[in-house]
């Protein structure tokens, strides 16, 4: 065994992880062969009786057993044919107005939010949905692309999501609680990102100009049929989901299992469903709820090696003595969070640093759901943020080449909504209410 200051520790490991991901290698085994390596050399061969413990209690989880649900909800969802009959809708109602294409591809990534959860899925439909129709009609390839992007990360914000379910855990925090924090700032970005479209082409009408007449004159009553079919069913669902965490009837884990049944019978009644949607919808749940159990295994041991041999000393030193007291910690937090967000999939960051972070938000006097939030919100920058920036290539695999969409065209479409999100964590920290409100109201 070796004898290292828990400081060469702390550089060694999470500057081994940030090296490892820049090479090339996927997340998992960087923060694996770190935590095994490190593990063995600093105690022992009983890090192999830690990787096993720690890799049984994570598969044990039972909080986590709402993954693998919400996956298929969404997943069976993404098939259903919900999107195009929403975007049907919302497009006889709005697109008269200038950049009205691209304020219902925010709201449909608002509403495909709260019954998605799964920010590929999201971005994907609206960019097969919303962006040829937006780039068709003359608008500005970095708008449109900015707004798919935007929108479709709502996803991963807007509850029931993944990285809630994974954050509660992580932090010891209500899944529960965690969902009703995250709605109403949800719901702020979306208005901030409908706003500043709103404005942008008020002031550049060339850039979005309104559909004519003509392409959507439709009867007053069948486009109100229209708009209220397309949005009944998806809202029956997010109330029995997340309808039943807030009165207390179920906690996330059996409303998962509600909303992957009540998703599987709206594809049935859209005369969606057949034996290979099931078998496509089961097979995409089993990848990515592995990709996440493997990446949760791997990084729980890392972090089972890196605070045992002092590096969360290390870190909570660093944070508590930064200068401007606790508000200046926190911003050492919120930069952190951002730091790694160009580098670093939001899981890994989420089962590495949540562990060793959270425990600093009682010292810093912060109430640790309205912290995690900002470190929830925060972290929807890392999408849009290059290189990491899922939703950019998620969006530039998706979009048809005939589009002549180009990755320059997407980075500078999103730089103006990464901003919206710092005013939105900007927001947050002025009115503290609007993440604690809601969850101070559930029935417990």
């Amino acid at each position: 065994m070796i004898d290292l200051s828990p400081e060469i520790i702390t550089i060694m490991m999470l500057g081994g992880v940030l090296v490892g991901v820049l090479i090339g290698y996927p997340l998992a085994i960087p923060v694996g062969a770190l935590g095994l390596i490190f593990g063995f050399l600093l105690f022992g061969t009983p890090v192999f009786d830690l990787l096993y413990a720690r890799l049984f209690k994570l598969i044990n989880s039972y909080a986590l057993l709402a993954v693998p649900l919400f996956v298929f909800m969404g997943v069976m969802l993404e098939r259903s044919g919900i999107a195009e009959r929403m975007y049907d809708a919302l497009y006889l109602w709005l697109s008269g107005i200038r950049g009205g294409l691209a304020i219902i591809t925010v709201l449909m990534g608002t509403v495909l939010a709260a019954c998605v959860g799964i920010i590929g899925a999201s971005v994907s439909m609206l960019a097969l949905l919303a962006l040829p129709s937006m780039v068709k009609r003359g608008y500005s390839k970095s708008l449109a692309s900015g707004a798919v992007c935007a929108g479709g990360t709502l996803g991963i914000l807007i509850p029931p999501s993944i990285m809630l379910v994974i954050y509660g855990p992580m932090a010891n925090i209500s899944v529960g609680k965690l969902f009703m924090a995250a709605f109403i700032p949800g719901f702020v970005l979306s208005a901030l990102y409908c706003i500043y479209i709103a404005l942008r082409c008020f002031f550049q009408p060339r850039i979005a100009p309104a559909v004519p007449v003509e392409e959507r004159a439709v009867p007053f009553m069948k486009k109100t049929m229209m708009l209220v079919t397309s949005l009944v069913p998806p809202g029956i669902l997010i109330l029995a989901v997340l309808g039943s965490i807030f009165f207390g009837i179920a906690p996330p884990t059996e409303a998962a299992a509600v909303g992957a049944f009540a998703a599987t019978i709206l594809t049935v009644a859209y005369r969606r469903f057949s034996f290979k949607v099931l078998k496509a919808t089961a097979t995409q749940t089993l990848l990515v709820t592995s990709m996440i159990l493997l990446i949760g295994g791997l990084s729980f041991v890392f972090v089972g090696v890196f605070i045992p041999a002092g590096g969360a000393k290390v870190v909570k030193e660093v944070i508590l003595g930064a200068p401007g007291g606790h508000w200046g910690a926190f911003a050492v937090v919120m930069f952190i969070i951002f730091f790694l967000g160009f580098f670093i999939d939001w899981i890994g960051i989420i089962f590495i640093m949540v562990p060793i972070l959270a425990p600093i938000a009682p010292l810093l006097g912060f109430d640790p759901l309205w912290f995690a939030m900002m470190i929830i919100i925060n972290l929807q920058m890392a999408f849009m943020t290059p290189p990491m920036a899922a939703a950019i290539f998620y969006l530039r695999g998706s979009a048809p080449a005939e589009l002549g969409v180009t990755m320059g065209d997407i980075i500078r479409g999103v730089f103006p909504f990464v901003g919206l999100i710092m005013i939105g964590l900007i927001l947050c920290v002025a009115f503290p209410q609007l993440i604690l409100w809601l969850p101070a109201q559930m029935i417990r």
